[in-house]
């Protein structure tokens, strides 16, 4: 924990609002052109992962508890899951987006919206828990 390095202490906590910011634009901006979920939830982890390197593990800790992040690994494969599951019961085939609206582009949009988000939150919790797996180790 860096408790007297100001600059990276300040430069963080400036940094971190817009990192989460660029995630979120990355996450949207994913069916457009380069992006996703995968890059989006990498993004978040190292915004949070960041965090706990320059304030400590406690403070990343705070920012995302770790039974929540626990938590967020399963909503996030549930969601996905859950995507594919409506497209069988809307008469398609598992994880077909077409089937999820009366439009079929307007099903592909939000089928792939609601596997990317279950793929941002699967990830990025991921990669937090595994920080929190190595970073605690020590203790």
């Amino acid at each position: 924990m860096m408790h007297r390095e100001t600059i990276p202490r300040v430069v963080t906590k400036l940094l971190f609002p817009y990192i989460l910011l660029f995630a979120l634009y990355v996450q949207f901006h994913g069916e457009l052109g380069p992006g996703g979920g995968f890059q989006a939830g990498v993004i978040v982890a190292a915004a949070i992962i960041l965090y706990g390197i320059i304030f400590g593990l406690q403070a990343a800790h705070r920012i995302a508890p770790p039974r929540l992040v626990e938590i967020m690994i399963s909503l996030g494969v549930l969601i996905y899951g859950v995507v594919g599951v409506f497209g069988l019961l809307f008469g398609g085939n598992y994880l077909d987006y077409f089937v999820l609206d009366p439009d079929p582009v307007n099903g592909q949009e939000r089928g792939i919206f609601w596997v990317e988000a279950g793929v941002l939150v699967t990830v990025s919790s991921t990669m937090v828990a595994i920080y929190y797996a190595f970073a605690g180790r020590g203790r």
